[in-house]
């Protein structure tokens, strides 16, 4: 029998473990950011056939959650017979092929087998999200479940930040190979494919602890009979569809003449901003949630946000050559986010309201400035996106006993969420523009406010919220 050492021990290996994964599948996902202006001038693609990119990824989220849930309710939970870890290893799996269809889809130089490629990566992702996220949430503590997934989804962050630096280097410069652009995703995908299949080998190897619930198939409504699991699968839906529609749509946004007119390559390292600002948020929420005492935690997250800071700006500069006056305004909204977190008074439920009403004042912001203020208000999201997934999932699986696997299933399947608002805003931005299309993902922050302030509440008996 193992002693309470020996399972932190494991917990902590095994933690540790599942945080490289959350890094490598956030650094994979934002490379649609860089696919999407790249394979758009490629195929001479418009706005709405471009965003196709996230609605064929995303869309396998729904796809394989969907399948996943009908399976547990016929059959019993799949990755309670089979374990986590042999769960995470099939995620893997599938996840390599996806990256490894990129080489034919080049050869063939044809779109649609682009978007086929990236489903079968979207299928490999939702079965890790299945199976990686609730194993993170149950290894320890349930109190401590939102700041042990911000730690994790940190990491991720920091995926997502890196990616469109080095992405875009790879794919616009280093292997771009001029008139047959296509064939520049080619080596830096087989790479990864290579990644993917050495992750395989490590998780193999390397021990976990097995976790195991009652299980049995069931006819009735399961976790769905949880109203805040419900409206915590909105909740994804809206709040993934958001994230993902300003991140693909940055780069023609900081292109606009009217904005910053940068090309490409420059525009895809400014994006680290966005997608680092949740890198920034979440290891602040993992302290903010943890139960750690105010006198050391509060002046800990200002160290942390600081020396994250630096590295994205060290990120940033050593691709783009930026000066630290250019980018010195991000330093308000990391004010603003270090403030948002103290009002969130160490509360999953309240920092998650706080942080969804400032995305809605940022995108007006953006929508009808121009210059710096516009391009800096939109990239000043990131920042507040970066608690969302990990207190609006802890929310929505607290108290769900043996149903949490396939709640777990059906937030993954409303990840679909990043397939569907993006080809609607990228449809906007085809008709009235860019810029004002940003109206699209603020009603979604509209939503994720109510959530954290009334949604989130457990109405099963016996059950506490946060």
């Amino acid at each position: 029998m193992n002693t309470p050492a020996q399972s932190n021990s494991k917990n902590t290996v095994a933690i540790t473990v599942l945080t490289s994964l959350f890094f490598i599948w956030g650094f994979i996902t934002v490379l649609n950011d860089i696919l999407i202006p790249h394979l758009k001038n490629v195929f001479s693609l418009t706005y709405f056939q471009a965003m196709l990119i996230q609605f064929a990824f995303f869309g396998a989220y729904f796809v394989g959650g969907f399948i996943y849930f009908t399976i547990s309710r016929l059959y019993g939970d799949p990755i309670n017979k089979i374990g986590y870890k042999n769960g995470i290893i099939v995620g893997l799996l599938l996840s390599s092929i996806g990256t490894a269809l990129f080489y034919p889809a080049a050869q063939f130089h044809y779109y649609g087998f682009f978007l086929s490629a990236l489903f079968v990566l979207g299928l490999g992702f939702a079965v890790l999200q299945i199976a990686a996220n609730p194993y993170v949430a149950i290894l320890g503590p349930e109190s401590q479940a939102s700041a042990r997934l911000n730690l994790s989804q940190a990491f991720n962050s920091f995926g997502t930040t890196i990616g469109p630096v080095i992405g875009g280097y790879l794919i616009f410069e280093y292997f771009n190979l001029g008139a047959s652009g296509a064939g520049s995703v080619i080596k830096p995908y087989l790479m990864l494919t290579g990644l993917l299949i050495l992750l395989i080998a490590i998780i193999k190897l390397v021990p976990l602890p097995k976790i195991q619930q009652e299980d049995s198939a069931t006819k009735t409504n399961g976790a769905l009979a949880y109203s805040h699991l419900r409206y915590g699968a909105l909740a994804i839906f809206l709040y993934v569809g958001a994230e993902v529609a300003i991140g693909s749509i940055l780069v023609s946004f900081i292109g606009l003449d009217n904005i910053a007119g940068l090309d490409e390559s420059k525009a895809s390292a400014l994006i680290a901003f966005y997608w680092g600002g949740a890198m920034i948020g979440r290891f602040l929420g993992a302290i903010s949630l943890s139960n750690m005492a105010v006198q050391k935690k509060y002046p800990l997250m200002l160290l942390i946000a600081m020396a994250t800071f630096s590295v994205i700006f060290f990120v940033v500069d050593t691709r783009n050559s930026i000066s630290f006056g250019q980018i010195s305004p991000y330093l308000g909204f990391m004010a603003l986010n270090y403030l948002a977190f103290i009002v969130g008074k160490s509360l999953a439920s309240r920092t998650l309201m706080v942080f969804s009403i400032f995305p809605v004042m940022l995108l007006f912001i953006g929508m009808f400035t121009s210059g710096n203020l516009a391009m800096w208000s939109i990239l000043g999201i990131g920042i507040f996106n970066s608690i969302m997934w990990s207190n609006i999932f802890t929310l929505a699986i607290k108290g769900l006993g043996d149903d949490t696997s396939q709640g777990s299933s059906v937030l993954v399947m409303f990840i679909v969420g990043g397939a569907i608002i993006p080809p609607i805003q990228g449809l906007v931005a085809d008709m009235i523009g860019v810029q004002l299309s940003f109206f699209v993902p603020m009603f979604s922050y509209l939503y994720l406010a109510w959530y954290g302030w009334k949604g989130h509440i457990v109405k099963a008996p016996h059950i506490k919220s946060l």
